[in-house]
């Protein structure tokens, strides 16, 4: 779309109070009931930092379900805020193209040389139909019910022998400790990554969406690309290897599949990362985000260690509450009505997951954990339709099984303090919970 035919932004950069401006881009916004509804900017990635996110999306699902806002660098964007909304998007890929990108104004990996993750390059969660399906067909086998059930002893396993490695009594940081170790052996075993080497997937995971700041995860553009052309270098490395020695796993299926094994080693990164950032940022985060919840609400924390044949449910219900992944973006291939807003061809939406797990229309008393909840599996956080998670049901084994050991070794896991979070609106998640353990006396 072309700028002359572009109406009005509701909102446009060259029009903001000072306050206004805080509260689209800035630390300390103020709070969303101290500013019109066209300030305010779910996109900022402080309100997350800052866990002051809900409240944005409160009012705007009361007053503004369907927002525009505008960036300078991102053009107008489209803020869907209610369940129905986002799950009719979700639905259509016909209508909502997933390739322009998942993420506003940014492709995975705009930092590494030019021909990675753009147009055809993009990984498949970046495609529609034809190639999307045909792309996600070659590794979804990894998933499957059977390989799930082969992988779920040495899921019990390992997590038996990093919690039993847990000091009594100390503090110590969970996110780091569990979190982190479980599920970056789950991602090494996948990629048949050798174990020695298996944190350099959590970083490049953590370096994938960070935002450069100073003391942040990377502190400029720069730093950022360097370290994203190591991933591409160790993975062209692992694709020659298995392309002459294949095995069962995630590179060797990408090296030999049908719709995958004439890539370039940069276009082969493109779905690796994107399979590296959904088996470690939505599962580690929610690892953590069940203990602290759990603390936040010690009713639910009882009822659990009096029930434990209620954790499938607590974790799903978990996965609501936490929502890994704030949102997913889609991209308008033509003029739509959504909630009596005019969607123009080539505009960006964003599919808030997080605000959508927060409606109560459809999940009362949202903001409430409840491990009993009946409709806890009808949450947003795996997407709808073509592009929802392929590594759900991997995700949901790695939960049950932790919680499937914890409930017997631990009377607590106690949350010493409110925890860090991840600087991002769009992976919502936890750098940082201290906790202690204390074991059950046999």
């Amino acid at each position: 779309m072309s700028e002359s035919s572009a109406p009005a932004a509701t909102v446009s950069p060259n029009y903001r109070t000072p306050e206004q401006e805080a509260a689209f881009k800035g630390a300390g916004a103020p709070r969303a009931h101290e500013v019109p509804v066209t300030a305010l900017n779910p996109l900022n990635a402080h309100l997350f930092k800052e866990n002051r996110w809900e409240e944005v999306f409160e009012r705007l699902r009361a007053e503004d379900p369907v927002h525009l806002n505008e960036l300078d660098l991102s053009g107008r964007y489209w803020s869907l805020t209610r369940y129905e909304d986002i799950a009719a998007v979700d639905r259509d890929w016909e209508t909502f193209s997933s390739a322009s990108g998942i993420t506003l104004g940014f492709q995975i990996g705009t930092e590494v040389p030019e021909g990675v993750f753009a147009g055809t390059n993009s990984p498949f969660i970046a495609q529609d139909p034809p190639s999307h399906g045909a792309q996600r067909k070659t590794v979804n086998g990894i998933v499957s019910p059977q390989n799930l059930a082969r992988l779920e002893p040495l899921i019990r396993e390992r997590t038996i022998k990093v919690l039993n490695s847990l000091p009594e009594g100390e503090p110590f940081d969970w996110v780091d400790t569990v979190s982190i170790e479980l599920t970056t052996l789950m991602l090494a075993t996948l990629f048949d990554f050798p174990l020695e080497d298996r944190r350099k997937l959590t970083r490049w995971s953590d370096v994938v969406f960070a935002i450069p700041e100073p003391g942040g995860v990377v502190e400029t553009q720069a730093q950022k690309r360097e370290e994203l052309l190591e991933c591409v270098a160790y993975f062209a490395r692992l694709w020659e290897e298995r392309k002459a020695n294949p095995g069962d796993d995630l590179v060797s299926m990408l090296a030999h599949g049908e719709a995958t094994r004439d890539s370039s080693p940069m276009e082969h990164l493109g779905n690796l990362l994107l399979l590296i950032v959904g088996g470690n940022d939505t599962t580690r985060n929610t690892m953590s985000g069940s203990v602290y919840a759990l603390n936040r609400f010690p009713d639910q924390y009882d009822k659990l260690i009096a029930n434990p044949a209620l954790v499938p449910n607590m974790v799903a219900e978990v996965i609501r509450w936490q929502t890994p992944l704030a949102y997913m973006r889609r991209t308008a291939n033509r003029d739509v009505e959504i909630g009596g807003k005019q969607i123009l061809k080539d505009d960006q939406l964003l599919m808030w997951y997080a605000s959508g797990n927060r409606d109560e229309s459809v999940f009362p008393d949202a903001g409430r954990l409840d491990i009993e909840r009946a409709n806890a599996r009808q949450h947003l956080s795996f997407g709808f339709g073509i592009h929802r998670c392929m590594g759900n049901r991997l995700a949901e084994l790695q939960l049950r099984v932790l919680w499937e050991e914890i409930l017997p070794r631990f009377e607590r896991i106690e949350v010493l303090e409110e925890p860090q979070r991840t600087f991002s609106s769009f992976v919502k998640g936890y750098t940082y919970l201290p906790v202690t353990v204390q074991r059950k006396a046999h």
